[in-house]
């Protein structure tokens, strides 16, 4: 992490001019011409699709935003992203302020301010919102969204919602979503779907990996390069991958897939990129079991809730109890063809049970 500085086509889609970008449309055949005397056809309605990997980068140079209430919202809510500890952290003076228990920046995980696809960017995420997340069982909002980000990435507490720090991180994430169509599918949001090895990851060998190719920014023990030193607020240039100022167990990184998907594409960096990982299959999966082995902040509170609906969970969430009959180790480090096979079968019997209960 640096600190920051103040045409494919897919078969069966249709592709539709959006503010000179190629927007894709899903099930639709290529349009005919229609007779002059034709009643008008009608829109498309389907949702659109938003390929990331082409759409143009934002620009993350707030400087010539106009004078107003907005742009001034839009560059605290860049700063307390890019610079989250700084505001935000443990370390913070004003206690009241102290959201994040962690000295990590979001820009840790969300690479580059929020704008490189496959690396959990934030384009278009805030046309995206309410929308329904498994973890809580329920719809959620962007605000929600966010702190979720608080309460496990970061190990903290919510920012209330009223707040002036959630409306300047909320109109950073629109300001980054403009021109992106409301509830359009993003290509390269979240991280790349690769398929895992399939094997139980081997931490023997994640640990050779981890100190030929990541110890030499994240350090011999996991504990990240700082920027300055313990109690300035500044952060990391390079994040902790466990221990006391890592992310929480509750973190989608503290699962395997979401950590070896994030890593096969996005590390060594400076090396990877989703066109080209630097890293193979087998090295990427086995490194994400070997750093999610080791202990960091514990799951508390709320955050033990997640999930709460067995048949809504990961098949990598480290947390029963489960739909099938594998145990947490297996969970945790894999192999997960066998748990998915049974987590699918219970579903489809569940789903069957309604159907003849008429609910």
């Amino acid at each position: 992490m640096q600190r920051f500085k103040g045409k494919s086509l897919f078969a069966g889609f249709l592709l539709v001019s959006f503010g000179g970008v190629a927007i894709v449309h899903a099930g639709q055949s290529d349009p005919q011409p229609a007779a002059s005397n034709s009643a008008p056809v009608a829109p498309v309605t389907e949702r659109p699709v938003v390929d990331l990997r082409t759409w143009p980068k934002p620009n993350i140079d707030l400087s010539k935003l106009p004078n107003t209430e907005q742009s001034r919202l839009i560059k605290k809510g860049q700063a307390l992203f890019v610079h989250t500890s700084e505001y935000l952290g443990p370390e913070v003076l004003d206690h009241s302020k102290r959201y994040a228990a962690t000295n990590m920046s979001c820009s840790s995980c969300h690479r580059d301010a929020g704008t490189v696809p496959y690396a959990a960017p934030l384009i278009g995420t805030y046309g995206a919102y309410p929308q329904f997340q498994p973890r809580f069982g329920k719809t959620v909002t962007i605000e929600n969204r966010i702190n979720l980000c608080f309460t496990h990435s970061l190990a903290g507490r919510p920012l209330p919602e009223d707040s002036e720090e959630m409306k300047a991180m909320v109109a950073y994430i629109e300001y980054l979503s403009r021109g992106v169509p409301k509830g359009a599918k993003l290509i390269g949001e979240k991280e790349m779907v690769v398929e895992e090895p399939k094997r139980a990851a081997n931490l023997e060998r994640g640990e050779v990996v981890y100190k030929e190719q990541c110890a030499v920014c994240h350090g011999d023990n996991g504990q990240g390069k700082r920027v300055g030193m313990v109690g300035d607020r500044m952060g990391y240039i390079f994040p902790p991958l466990w221990g006391s100022d890592a992310t929480s167990e509750s973190a989608s990184m503290f699962r395997i897939l979401s950590t070896f998907q994030y890593v096969y594409v996005n590390m060594p960096f400076g090396q990877a990129t989703y066109a080209k990982p630097a890293l193979s299959k087998d090295d990427a999966y086995d490194v994400a079991g070997y750093v999610i082995s080791h202990p960091r902040q514990p799951r508390e509170g709320e955050v033990a809730k997640d999930f709460s609906n067995p048949y809504d969970k990961p098949e990598d969430f480290p947390w029963g109890p489960y739909v099938d009959s594998f145990n947490e180790v297996q969970h945790k480090y894999g192999p997960y063809d066998v748990i998915r096979s049974e987590d699918a079968a219970a579903r489809e019997k569940l789903k069957k049970e309604k159907e003849a209960k008429g609910s």
